[in-house]
């Protein structure tokens, strides 16, 4: 299988990495990995078909925002939580704080018993 693509730190853009979240199912998903785990995307109770979550992943990895592991059938990702600090600092934080306040992404959630 072929690996994804992910930009390095220099790479990400800010225009790209606010339009990554400028969607609410996005930053639900942002906010569930800010905990610093990785997480199985079979551990994402989120209200979309499996198609568009991997579209939504694949947003958030092309913008720089996620890291993406596949594993045999299994993709797993995480955060990229130091390098959007490294390059944009402080604009994560800001967002998903401002993301909790108004509950924006609440509907984004992990598996009970994943």
């Amino acid at each position: 299988m072929k690996q994804a693509r992910h930009p390095d730190a220099d790479e990400m853009e800010l225009v790209a990495v606010m339009a990554a979240l400028s969607d609410p199912i996005r930053v639900g998903v942002a906010r569930v990995l800010a905990d610093g785990r990785e997480r199985g995307w079979g551990e994402l109770r989120v209200p979309v078909a499996k198609s568009t979550l991997s579209h939504h992943l694949r947003v958030l990895r092309d913008a720089g925002i996620t890291r993406t592991r596949q594993e045999g059938t299994r993709c797993y990702v995480t955060l990229r939580r130091d390098d959007l600090q490294d390059r944009f600092p402080g604009l994560l934080d800001a967002v998903l704080d401002a993301a909790g306040a108004d509950n924006v992404g609440q509907h984004v959630e992990l598996v009970a018993d994943a």
